[in-house]
């Protein structure tokens, strides 16, 4: 069985549409998509749409911080400006439907085809942020399981257990491949669809074949230009189309 893993798409249909077309002609058993399906960017309605109709079938979905600040759930209170902006103006956008699509996505973790655990922060806390040995140590040590896929930093990335020890990694490049290996535990991120933070502006995703216990990440090219020209246009923060251009 093939999964397709999405994380952090962020309103950019411009990067979805791009990731979209690539996948198009593989046959997908479903969906795993980890949260942020909005905030930042101008198209939160085509996103939603697009995670509505168009995902390959059926979609284990999650929640992400800033689809509960969209969606009034939180507050916000501890967004930047500019983030905090765009989810309000979000939130002002969207249609009935989508707003209360958005609302009802379930909290992480879920458990999904595979034996695998979906997140958007950690499997022990939704808002956690995943960035060092440390913290991966600590979620590792707050769950069971085999293998979790993780949102929320936007950083394409691998924490494994052995015993006590934790290796980190960064994945970077246009495509690679993780084989999960007997004995070992994984943290895997996909990486942003919608805004990159490695410094790679390219839309990023994963694969999951169930079968062959092979994990691939993707890197694909999109307008960054065409949807940091979006967000001007909407009159959100400038700081958003800068961000999109330098992947960070």
């Amino acid at each position: 069985m093939l999964y397709l893993i999405l994380s952090d798409l962020h309103g950019n249909t411009t990067a979805l549409s791009a990731v979209l077309r690539r996948v198009r002609r593989k046959h997908f058993d479903g969906t795993f998509l980890l949260g942020d399906l909005v905030g930042y960017g101008a198209g939160p309605n085509q996103v939603v749409e697009d995670v509505r109709r168009r995902l390959p079938g059926p979609v284990w979905k999650i929640r992400g911080n800033h689809d509960k600040v969209v969606a009034g759930i939180e507050t916000g209170e501890n967004f930047n400006q500019a983030a905090l902006q765009a989810a309000r103006w979000t939130a002002g956008k969207l249609t009935a439907a989508n707003l209360r699509f958005v609302r009802e996505l379930p909290q992480g973790p879920i458990g999904a085809p595979g034996e695998v655990t979906l997140c958007h922060g950690s499997p022990a806390d939704e808002d956690q942020y995943l960035f060092s040995v440390y913290e991966a140590w600590e979620a590792f040590n707050l769950w069971d399981g085999q293998v979790a896929f993780f949102g929320h930093t936007h950083v394409p990335s691998l924490f494994v257990a052995q015993g006590r020890e934790v290796r980190v990694a960064l994945l970077s490049g246009t495509t690679g491949s993780i084989r999960i290996e007997p004995g070992l535990r994984y943290l895997i991120n996909p990486g942003s669809v919608g805004q990159p933070r490695d410094r790679d502006p390219r839309a990023a995703y994963m694969t999951f074949d169930t079968e062959k216990r092979l994990v691939r990440w993707h890197r694909v090219p999109y307008s960054v230009q065409r949807a940091g020209q979006l967000i001007l246009d909407a009159g959100l923060p400038k700081v958003l189309a800068d961000r999109l251009a330098l992947g960070v």
